[in-house]
């Protein structure tokens, strides 16, 4: 009974709230041109170079905070249905044949460049194309290239959950600091610098930063866990 009430008031407030913004909501009104408002602010007030970046993480931050959420939660339900358990005696190992040397040895090579294009990618997110996704997931490449170039690389899954649930607490908690230090969740109440410097934006640099940080340890995890193959007898296989 307790627990229904519960579930009846968490329902109850989030209707009272989407009532009380769909009235405030001007419909039918003349708004102007929405795509020249922001191309006129975002180089002006927020002092960030991609307007893309502005829409995604500042003036349509929440919903981005969503996007997230709906992320982790699909690598959370995909992980855990194909996730198997190591049996006694037996090993998790990936069912392909071993790599040639030339792979192995390029994939070396390519490995660190990969993440340093991914991160280059997340950090100048508001400078250039690119973003917290894009470089996420093009970190999650390189692990990509070493789970298909060795047999026996391993993912850490209890470092990648701890990367994803500190990545994710700084989005919201930036959210949080803007509702308390200016008037909306995710406000941007940090200076935002002068155009084109990579210190420039506020908070929106952080925050593709966290999500970069977020996407590359879901996918991750989610291809390591694709990847992987519970085979009687894997233990003796090089």
């Amino acid at each position: 009974m307790i627990k229904r009430l519960v579930v009846f008031g968490i329902i109850a407030v989030i209707g009272f709230f989407l009532v009380d913004v769909i009235n405030h909501i001007p419909f039918g009104e003349d708004r102007g041109n929405v795509g020249d408002y922001y191309l006129d602010k975002t180089p002006s007030e927020l002092k960030v170079s991609n307007t893309v970046t502005a829409i995604v993480v500042n003036y349509r931050g929440f919903d981005t905070l969503g996007e997230v959420t709906v992320l982790f939660l699909a690598a959370t339900g995909l992980a855990s249905i194909m996730y198997r358990r190591r049996r006694i005696g037996e090993q998790q190992i990936r069912a392909k044949l071993p790599s040639s040397r030339i792979v192995q040895i390029g994939s070396q090579i390519l490995f660190p460049l990969i993440i340093l294009l991914g991160a280059y990618v997340f950090i100048h997110g508001h400078l250039s194309p690119g973003g917290g996704f894009q470089g996420g997931a093009i970190i999650a490449t390189a692990t990509l290239l070493m789970l298909i170039s060795y047999r026996k690389f391993k993912v850490n899954h209890n470092t990648i959950s701890w990367i994803e649930s500190i990545a994710g607490v700084v989005f919201v908690l930036i959210g949080f600091a803007g509702l308390l230090l200016g008037t909306t969740f995710l406000q941007n109440f940090l200076p935002t610098g002068e155009l084109n410097d990579l210190l420039s934006g506020g908070i929106i640099g952080i925050i593709y930063v966290a999500v970069g940080f977020k996407v590359a340890a879901e996918l991750a995890g989610v291809i390591d866990t694709v990847l992987l193959n519970n085979r009687p007898g894997a233990k003796n296989e090089n």
